[in-house]
């Protein structure tokens, strides 16, 4: 079915968006954000060892050009002309960690995902050694706790214990990259010239970045031994990286790119102080824009560089409520425990049941993040009878994600003394309507869903259309487009909610300080203490 001839002439943007179970490319009408034609590939994770997550950089690189191209040939099919794409941005799982020999253009190992626990024993070792054994010893510079989410211990993982890393590292071969610098390195040529560059959100969740100074900070490299000379180029969010080399889109600007959250923040247009959106993926991760000050919270939140519009634009901050497990419980009922077949079956099945029937589930598989950063917590459910089905399991993991939600606005309105009087949301979890009036009503303010729910990749796209030299997408507030959006208002009383969530945190205390670190060898499946 060929497009109206206006919107086959309007200029259009493009986003690949590298999450941590799929890889997306869009591409957007940059006069009206409507997504004009999409490719979606599924992602696979390996888990070599438990607490151990990995994804492999080859798999995450085909995932893209198979993307790209599958999508340029529905437009072509739409007889959209594909030299209308005047820009691309990128949009990334943050934190995921990788390295690879700058002369033969291979990973040196798999990218360590921002969920993998291996690094705990070396968190703690870290805090042992901090002043006051203070897991925030790092945060005046970097807004973060030393925590295992953050990309310098992941990457001091690998110098510490992968042969090929610490050669190529010694013959001055390597590059260290989040996924958006792979993916920008690999697109602009790789071995071939290609541009090794972040963009400042992505830097300042690694851990290493100075969010004052908007550069890597040296004292902190030296404190994790990390080589600078390994770091990627930090650059704005919005400007010309360098080129498509190959492909479909050769000749085409890589213009824009923000780490996920960031883009979703942008994506929602949350460009002024105070608005805050929550997006709903593999993890939860609500962001509050606080302008171009970083505000360090008092209640577990991370600072993070929000976005920096062009290199001659100040950089904004927010303040992070960061949650490991939200779609994941759901892909874990499915894959470990065979509870549902589909994602999409949850929501009946939750339905079924009406209630979690006293049935509390904490899914804290990776630790917990935000507000608590205990990575000794473990996934926990209490409160089961012989009355406990299958469904009221749905609906305690639906709760969960909005328990854990809950714990990050209050933390938020501590923070800021303004409480949100309504959620703004997006991400894939958003499609699930139970999920969102349960959120409503677990928050007791309404919850706002965009109709488009690809904000993070409309994120991208904005900053790659309104890079310097594109020019082809206004940023400015009154050209930004109108979005449609449902709304979902409370539904029962605050007296019920509140019982409701104080039962949830006190099964969050319940699954604290579980997990110890001490050596221990696993042998028929029995774990035996013992130097391994």
């Amino acid at each position: 079915r060929a497009a109206p001839l206006a919107s086959r002439m309007d200029p259009l943007v493009a986003a690949i968006d590298q999450g941590t179970s799929s890889t997306r490319f869009l591409v957007f009408n940059a006069k009206t954000a409507k997504v004009i034609s999409h490719h979606q590939v599924e992602i696979t994770q390996s888990f070599p060892k438990e607490g151990w997550v990995e994804e492999d950089p080859k798999e995450i690189m085909q995932s893209v050009y198979e993307c790209i191209e599958r999508t340029c040939e529905k437009l072509c099919q739409l007889n959209i002309d594909i030299s209308n794409i005047k820009a691309l941005g990128v949009t990334n799982q943050r934190e995921t960690t990788l390295v690879w020999d700058k002369e033969t253009g291979e990973p040196l190992y798999n990218a360590i995902v921002w969920l993998d626990l291996r690094t705990q024993s070396t968190v703690e070792r870290l805090i042992n050694k901090a002043p006051g054994q203070n897991k925030n010893h790092l945060k005046h510079k970097t807004g973060l706790p030393i925590s295992t989410y953050f990309s310098a211990v992941k990457l001091r993982w690998l110098l510490d214990n992968v042969d090929e890393v610490q050669q190529a590292v010694l013959s001055k071969r390597a590059m260290f990259g989040t996924v958006d610098s792979w993916i920008i390195w690999c697109l602009t040529g790789g071995r071939n010239n290609g541009v090794h560059c972040t963009d400042v959100s992505n830097a300042s969740r690694t851990m290493l970045f100075n969010i004052h100074t908007m550069d890597w900070d040296p004292e902190i490299c030296r404190y994790f031994d990390v080589p600078m000379e390994i770091l990627p180029k930090v650059r704005s969010s919005s400007e010309i990286y360098g080129w498509m080399k190959s492909g479909s889109l050769a000749g085409i600007p890589i213009s824009g790119c923000l780490g996920d959250q960031s883009a979703a923040l942008v994506g929602q247009m949350c460009f002024t102080e105070g608005q805050a959106k929550n997006t709903y993926g593999t993890g939860c991760f609500l962001l509050r824009n606080t302008g171009t000050k970083p505000v360090m919270s008092d209640h577990g939140l991370l600072t993070t560089v929000a976005y920096r519009l062009g290199k001659d634009e100040p950089a904004c901050y927010a303040l992070e409520g960061s949650v490991a497990i939200a779609g994941a419980v759901v892909q874990w009922l499915k894959d470990n425990m065979g509870i549902v077949q589909s994602a999409s079956e949850i929501e009946k099945l939750a339905a079924a049941a009406g209630t979690s029937y006293g049935c509390y589930f904490v899914p804290a598989f990776s630790g917990l993040y935000a507000p608590y950063w205990e990575p000794s917590a473990r996934g926990i459910i209490c409160g089961l009878t012989q009355f406990t089905n299958r469904s009221h399991l749905a609906f305690a993991a639906l709760e969960a994600v909005c328990f854990q939600t809950r714990e990050i606005l209050d933390a938020m309105n501590q923070d800021s003394g303004v409480p949100l009087m309504k959620l703004q949301v997006d991400g894939g979890m958003t499609a699930n309507r139970l999920l969102m009036q349960l959120q409503a009503d677990i928050l007791c303010i309404p919850v706002v869903c965009p109709t488009m729910s690809e904000t993070t990749a409309l994120g991208a796209a904005m900053a790659a259309g309104a890079a310097k030299g594109v020019d082809v997408w206004c940023l400015s507030p009154g050209n930004l487009p109108l979005v449609t959006s449902e709304k979902y208002e409370p539904q029962i009383n605050p007296e019920e909610s509140e019982f409701r969530f104080a039962r949830w945190k006190k099964a969050v205390q319940k699954a604290m300080n579980w997990e110890m670190t001490e050596p221990y060898c696993i042998s028929n499946g029995m774990r035996c203490f013992a130097s391994c």
